[in-house]
């Protein structure tokens, strides 16, 4: 990455980056495009994401620069990977930690065999309502928008398709999940929607994006350590 010259970012790149906790999507995006743009004097540059993650996320994100910014279509179609953890028990109104919790639940008669068959509920083609708490638009505005002024919205569902779904361990009400789905998929909704199948409640309280296609976290960089490679940590400022 070091070695590559401004006619490689401008002709077009694919970037792995590992979104750090508590970052937006547009934040990791602007700190790439910041740094190479400081590197090579550029005004005028492409660059965009294939897939946003929410700031409570961590994981994949994959960005194009120059004339691949074509192929973010492409590559927001394919299926992703994610870990993560539901934690049983509660809700919250944007089905994560983004708010409180709005409502407990009874969790006693939950076992680890009810978890792992409720689960085969979810495999497949699966209908789910987005959050309330999301980026899609109603009306102009933004769901999050609409929540957060107290409006009803509500949400038609729609159709997504979950190819696998793995409980990785349970840790008293805290259970840890890989699953695998298709473009549209919020994990969100399948952590709200697995508490009710539970007769309990749920929301996510962990998540990490691991995989997009054939792109792999494991191959993905900070945003940070990024900018210090390209630029040398005394001009990342």
């Amino acid at each position: 990455m070091k070695d590559l010259t401004k006619e490689d970012y401008l002709n077009g790149q694919v970037l792995l980056i590992d979104k750090p906790l508590e970052w937006s999507s547009f934040q990791a995006v602007n700190k790439l495009k910041w740094a190479i743009r400081k590197k090579f004097s550029l005004k005028k540059f492409k660059i965009g994401h294939a897939g946003t993650l929410d700031p409570l996320a961590t994981g994949l994100l994959i960005i194009c620069t120059g004339k691949f910014t074509k192929k973010i279509t492409e590559y927001q179609g394919q299926e992703k990977e994610y870990t993560g953890v539901f934690t049983l028990g509660g809700t919250t109104a944007s089905y994560d930690l983004e708010t409180e919790i709005n409502e407990t639940f009874a969790t006693d008669h939950i076992t680890p065999d009810l978890i792992n068959t409720t689960t085969q509920q979810f495999i497949g083609d699966i209908e789910q309502a987005p959050p309330v708490f999301s980026a899609l638009k109603q009306d102009g505005k933004r769901l999050y928008e609409l929540a957060r002024e107290g409006k009803t919205v509500v949400i038609p569902k729609r159709k997504v398709n979950v190819s696998a779904f793995d409980i990785t361990a349970i840790d008293g009400l805290n259970v840890h999940f890989r699953i695998t789905c298709s473009k549209g998929t919020y994990i969100r909704s399948i952590a709200h929607d697995f508490g009710k199948a539970l007769n309990s409640g749920a929301h996510l309280t962990a998540l990490r994006r691991t995989k997009i296609g054939d792109f792999n976290v494991d191959n993905a960089q900070d945003p940070l350590v990024f900018a210090d490679i390209l630029l040398g940590p005394e001009n990342n400022r």
